[in-house]
């Protein structure tokens, strides 16, 4: 299981809460050292067991390159709320999220738009369905249909068990020995903990449903005209590297791999995953349609 590299806020970075046509988000924002920002904005949006602090070690660098950033909470992570009604965790509902939330970011200009994982999958929709006018789309640590391996077993626990064993057990049995055996400090494991519990349980399942039934869309996502970049570590256990490389080819889109890095490159490998999107977004802006 990955973490966040930080607990506080780093300086430059603050919450909020941002009320769209679907309802309240919590978020991260970070602007700029002068305050006003001189490109367009992005959006970055997590996994399934994910929050918005998941983006924390990369979004000082991004918005230093004159961006306004916002990192979300999906309705029913951490902090974040929402319904006990299943329908409202399924992808084209959580897409439907996006659009909104993007309209009220960006205020009608376009936007980079990133999803990780499960997060990709949710975003994808709202590219797709072509409300909202994006810069740029990344696809971060996200395969074109349903997820495999590893995080396939655990998604089927959190969509079998979750709902009669709770999430405090499956916390006990699961997750907190693997946080054990991968050296995550006390600290760090309290706020997994936390994050965890704070979420919508009716959610969480849901969600594992959908990450687990995922259709693959990539030619339909394939005739959007929007920039795409598809970035994951060489050793993603999620998605296999060379499903996400073939992905990309069919896309059409540029393709970086993290060395070094797993499922999570914004935590496992901040400084190489900012300098990625931060160019990309760069030639993006420009209209830069070239090799990456």
């Amino acid at each position: 299981m990955s973490t966040p590299r930080f607990l506080t806020l780093p300086e430059g970075v603050r919450s909020d809460r941002i009320e769209t046509a679907t309802g309240a988000f919590a978020v991260l924002e970070a602007l700029p050292i002068s305050g006003v920002p001189e490109r367009w904005p992005a959006i970055l949006v997590p996994g399934l067991t994910g929050s918005k602090e998941d983006f924390l070690a990369i979004m000082q660098p991004l918005a230093q390159s004159g961006r306004r950033v916002i990192a979300i909470d999906m309705r029913g992570q951490y902090e974040t709320s929402g319904p006990e009604d299943p329908r409202a965790y399924r992808c084209p509902a959580l897409g439907d999220d996006i659009d909104s939330l993007c309209q009220e970011i960006s205020g009608g200009e376009p936007l980079h738009l990133v999803g990780h994982s499960f997060g990709g999958l949710v975003t994808r929709e709202a590219v797709i369905d072509g409300r909202t006018k994006f810069a740029s789309y990344t696809l971060m640590s996200t395969g074109p249909a349903a997820i495999v391996g590893r995080r396939e077993r655990f998604g089927r626990v959190m969509m079998d068990e979750l709902p009669e064993r709770g999430v405090e057990r499956i916390w006990n049995e699961r997750l907190e020995p693997e946080c054990i055996a991968a050296g995550v400090s006390d600290e760090i494991r309290a706020f997994l903990h936390k994050r965890l519990l704070a979420n919508s349980v009716t959610g969480l399942a849901t969600m594992a449903h959908e990450v687990l039934t995922a259709r693959d869309r990539t030619d339909e996502l394939a005739e959007i005209e929007v920039p795409t970049l598809v970035l994951f570590g060489e050793h993603d256990d999620g998605w296999p590297p060379e499903s996400q490389a073939d992905m990309a080819g069919r896309l059409d889109a540029d393709c970086v791999v993290v060395p070094g890095a797993a499922h999570s490159p914004a935590v496992e490998a901040p400084e190489t995953t900012a300098a990625a999107l931060i160019r990309f977004w760069n030639l993006a802006e420009t209209g830069y349609h070239g090799p990456f």
